[in-house]
């Protein structure tokens, strides 16, 4: 099975040469727009677009043959993106990156530089990279690339390398995973990563962010630019803690279950945040349980299990949390609930315990009817209370699985 890892790269780049770089953005953008314009909204057909658009497109904005290719491709891309995700506005094209092949870009991982064909001719650039992204593309074939600009004025190549992934093992081992804001994720065997740190730190940021915003309002026209750009810097900087926190976390849980040859299973919390948002919240209670990337947690633990050859399950989180992982019994009312913030009794068979360390457990025994259907992992207790979970694995995802209606029952 193969597994595509895209590797950010800064380039050096002199100013005469960003001329060139922003000449052939422009370009770009402006064929991507073209094309756009000029042919029926419902194409979104490569081959029948190009058939369309190569001719004209190339002889009006003199990109190369593969550039103009690119072009039509990403507009036809952007159309299937917006069907899908049911986006009716107008496409727009920034002059922001230009994508690449292995006919237009080429990777040198003796001297680390890269050649890309700009609009007049090609060019070579030095890689300003560390030990990191060396290490990954030493010995890797890479055969397309995009050309970024981003907002600070830096520019990065976005190299993409296939690797060659082992299919993952049958197992009967499965570690269960639990997200929540307490605890960032616990797991079935007991560990769990807190989030009282991590809470403090993101209410420091948004004290700060309303003390800029309260100045912004009220000074001068050179303190709101100051403060906005420092909004921006506390925005990237909080962001950028997200995402090291993450990796971390992911990081560890995937090398423990590639060690171990174990299976992952966690929670789809797909649509997670409409559904809360409808409950009755404080502003607080809200800002803190829609500003951790969950999803971006998600995903770099499916891309991690999937370079290490580890299987991820992902089951339905209804009753996860309610559910004794012991007995499997459910409370009857809302009002006599079996877990308390983190503490979780139940009233059945009298187990005490932490509350995500109980909905860990349920996730496994979840995990495990998935993998091994037919053992005696959930009791007819569980099943006769209606619950069917929705089970699907990261290599449906991966294969293009297209998920069922709402009222589809499994």
């Amino acid at each position: 099975m193969k597994q595509i890892t895209t590797i950010s790269c800064k380039l050096k780049v002199s100013p005469e040469v960003a001329k060139e770089i922003e000449a052939t953005m422009e370009m770009f953008a402006h064929a991507c727009q073209y094309v756009d314009k000029n042919s029926d909204k419902k194409l979104t057909n490569n081959v029948a677009m190009q058939a369309l658009m190569y001719g004209t497109v190339r002889e009006k904005f003199q990109l190369s043959a593969q550039t103009t290719i690119h072009a039509i491709r990403r507009v036809c891309s952007n159309r299937k993106t917006s069907i899908t995700n049911h986006i009716k506005k107008e496409l727009t094209f920034a002059p922001t990156s230009v994508d690449y092949d292995s006919r237009t870009f080429s990777l040198d991982t003796k001297k680390w530089i890269v050649s890309l064909k700009l609009l007049s001719k090609r060019t070579k650039f030095e890689l300003l990279i560390g030990n990191y992204q060396r290490g990954i593309l030493k010995g890797s074939k890479a055969t397309s690339a995009v050309l970024t600009k981003r907002k600070d004025g830096t520019y990065y190549i976005n190299i993409h390398v296939h690797h060659i992934v082992p299919e993952p093992e049958p197992t009967n081992k499965i570690i269960g995973i639990d997200l929540g804001r307490t605890d960032i994720a616990s797991t079935s065997e007991g560990e769990s990563w807190s989030g009282k740190n991590i809470t403090s730190k993101r209410n420091h940021y948004s004290q700060i962010r309303a003390v800029l915003q309260k100045k912004a309002s009220k000074g001068t026209r050179s303190s709101r630019k100051r403060c906005r750009q420092l909004q921006q810097r506390l925005s990237g900087k909080e962001r950028r803690f997200q995402k090291h926190v993450n990796h971390e976390i992911t990081t560890y849980l995937v090398r423990k279950a590639a060690t171990d040859k174990n299976s992952i299973a966690i929670e789809d919390l797909t649509n997670i945040r409409q559904r809360t948002n409808q409950q009755p919240r404080s502003k607080k209670e809200r800002r803190l349980s829609n500003s951790w990337a969950f999803y971006q947690f998600r995903m770099f633990l499916a891309y991690k299990c999937v370079l290490h050859g580890v299987k991820l399950i992902l089951v339905n989180p209804a009753y996860t949390s309610l559910t004794c992982h012991k007995c499997l019994h459910i409370s009857p009312t809302k009002e006599t609930t079996y877990r308390k913030g983190k503490n979780y009794h139940c009233f059945h068979c009298g187990w005490k315990g932490d509350a995500d360390y109980n909905g860990a457990k349920n996730i496994t025994a979840l995990g495990l009817s998935v993998n091994l259907p037919g053992g005696p992992w959930l009791s007819c207790e569980v099943s006769s209370l209606d619950f069917v979970p929705r089970q699907r694995t990261i290599w449906d995802i991966l294969e293009g699985y297209e998920k069922p209606a709402s009222n589809q029952r499994l």
